[in-house]
């Protein structure tokens, strides 16, 4: 008999059962739920101290480096998608933010908002999918709260998770270092993410064939920063995608970004369902791409260092950095024309992570 049926009777019926009030109420069945299901997945030393929060070994850092903090919540619907699910989005989205700080994430902390009635088969999928993804990417989870409310007010479950990591020794990233001349860089193909997204909502046939690309990227950071230390600016194109991303980075550095239509690396299946959907797969979301700006020296470089690295094989040069007061992003176009890629107005695909 388990520590947690001899504590609070009956285990959890995780075939059949569904969350409860209860289980939000920090009484017997809010600590079940914790111990049969969070501290069993997540179990490290860190988290069996089962104290109010957690009691990290501050790392010894050399001249230069910084300790980062990023937090991130998750509320994509539907919550399992094909390549995916909110459990490794949730940890592959904290992560990367972590990393594109050009740090290497150290510990996650989690915090659930749970909708009574989701099944409990479904909420133990996603932890055991957000637990796998922790011990791939090498990153425990040492703290987390789990709040349950009403049905009808929470839509499943949302996920908000935080990551804390240390910086490489020498490395500056900054969106304002984006200067004229550097080149842009994305790791692979754009719009994978949310094309499988709303494949799933929409229940549409014709993109079957597309997964999510959602991953942790900090690996391949580490081989980019190896060979090429002086990045300039690293960021991960999620919501709102590239082109919501590079508009960003124009604008807090003062620059102008020019890009290259034929360079663009986007899947046939993406664009047709792009096509198909009205949609822009500039704008559409990423969760295992990132977009690297260098000065151009080293930009071939780092395009060897992306590609030789399993999430990086589609990497390509898509851009560069120009000067304009007005912070214009724009696209030279297939036919030879120039096309203003603006700001996303509104939201092109809501709740995608």
């Amino acid at each position: 008999m388990s520590k947690a049926a001899r504590t609070h009777g009956k285990p959890l019926d995780f075939a059949r059962g569904r969350v409860e009030l209860s289980h939000g109420s920090g009484g017997k069945a809010s600590a079940q739920l914790i111990e049969e299901l969070f501290q069993s997945a997540f179990a490290n030393a860190f988290l069996d101290a089962q104290d109010d929060g957690a009691q990290l070994p501050l790392p010894a850092l050399a001249p230069g480096q910084r300790l980062v903090i990023a937090t991130d919540s998750h509320v994509v619907a539907p919550l399992l998608f094909p390549g995916g699910d909110i459990g490794c989005l949730a940890v592959h989205g904290t992560l990367n933010d972590v990393a594109m700080n050009g740090a290497q994430p150290l510990w996650l902390a989690s915090a659930f908002i749970i909708e009574e009635g989701l099944p409990l088969a479904d909420l133990r999928r996603i932890v055991a999918s957000m637990a796998a993804a922790a011990r791939a990417a090498g990153v425990p989870i040492v703290t987390g709260d789990t709040k349950v409310v009403e049905r009808g007010k929470g839509d499943g479950v949302f996920i908000t998770t935080t990551g804390v990591g240390v910086t490489y020794a020498g490395s500056e990233i900054s969106a304002r270092r984006a200067a004229p001349g550097d080149r842009i860089l994305v790791s692979g193909t754009l719009g994978d993410h949310g094309v499988a997204v709303m494949s799933k909502r929409q229940n549409m046939d014709f993109a079957t064939g597309v997964v999510s690309d959602t991953a942790a990227l900090h690996g391949l950071v580490d081989a980019l920063l190896r060979a090429v230390p002086d990045v300039h600016v690293l960021r991960d194109p999620t919501r709102g995608g590239l082109a919501s991303t590079l508009n960003e980075i124009a604008q807090t550095a003062g620059v102008g970004m020019r890009l290259q239509e034929q360079a663009l690396p986007v899947r046939e299946e993406v664009r047709a369902a792009c096509e198909f959907l009205g949609l822009d797969p500039l704008y559409c979301a990423n969760e295992g791409k990132l977009i690297a700006i260098c000065p151009p020296d080293v930009a071939d470089t780092a395009l060897c260092a992306l590609r030789a690295h399993p999430l990086g094989r589609d990497a390509a040069i898509v851009g560069h950095v120009v000067e304009d007061r007005h912070c214009f992003v724009s696209l030279h176009t297939v036919f030879g024309g120039e096309r203003m890629i603006d700001w996303l107005a509104g939201e092109q695909l809501p709740r995608i992570c």
